[in-house]
């Protein structure tokens, strides 16, 4: 019995998605709590927040629709912004950090994708397609973690980039803008949902894609040096 190309499509994104799910989100909340650290405010630390273990980060809800949509959140990572030295800067920096290590995942995913691709050319049979199965697995990697940072850059609560905004905004208005949190953030799901967003962020992330490309040409010398 054949099993359709659709049914072989979706669990091989589920089964990325489920990777990606492991490691980026954990990974992305732990730079949150390690920045803030870095900068004073051990409130995370000292909740066990410190760690790349996906059991202490994720958010059930967020799990669920990063295996279905391809996009999830995690539990938020706590911060108090009395601990650092400068508020503004210190929640910028640390809200910063996490998207930040979404994009340095990317690059070493892209790496990885590139090294598969040269070596897939100078194999053949069962290897090549095995090699060719793994690269197009890491680019979808790419995909996901390109798409987690830039998404949470945007500007708009309760996204990383509305901590980041707060450095440019007067305090006063900053903080009208956040009790409005609620309404934005379902807002926000209605944009996603009606695609309002995917012209700008599409831009973005082909701008992140041209970067990366540049970034990781030192793969393509060495594989053209090797394989001649």
């Amino acid at each position: 019995m054949t099993i359709p190309t659709s049914i072989v499509t979706l669990l091989y994104r589920t089964v990325v998605r489920l990777i990606v799910l492991l490691t980026a989100l954990p990974f992305h909340e732990c730079a949150h709590a390690w920045m803030a650290n870095k900068l004073g405010d051990p409130t995370a630390k000292n909740q066990g927040r410190l760690t790349l273990n996906p059991l202490k980060h994720l958010d059930p809800m967020g799990a669920v629709l990063m295996l279905v949509a391809g996009f999830g959140w995690a539990n938020p990572v706590p911060v108090n912004p009395n601990n650092f030295k400068n508020r503004k800067g210190g929640m910028a920096l640390t809200a910063l950090a996490g998207p930040l290590s979404n994009l340095l995942l990317a690059f070493l995913c892209t790496v990885v994708y590139k090294v598969l691709i040269y070596c897939g050319y100078a194999a053949s049979g069962f290897l090549a397609e095995t090699l060719s199965s793994l690269a197009s697995a890491f680019f979808l990697m790419i995909s996901l973690n390109v798409g987690l940072g830039v998404f949470n850059l945007v500007p708009i609560p309760p996204l990383d980039g509305s901590r980041i905004l707060n450095l440019i905004l007067p305090e006063k208005t900053y903080f009208q803008i956040m009790k409005y949190e609620r309404i934005i953030m379902l807002a926000l799901f209605a944009a996603i949902f009606l695609g309002l967003l995917d012209g700008p962020l599409n831009f973005v992330e082909g701008q992140v894609y041209r970067l990366l490309n540049l970034l990781t040409r030192f793969v393509d010398w060495i594989a053209i040096a090797v394989l001649g």
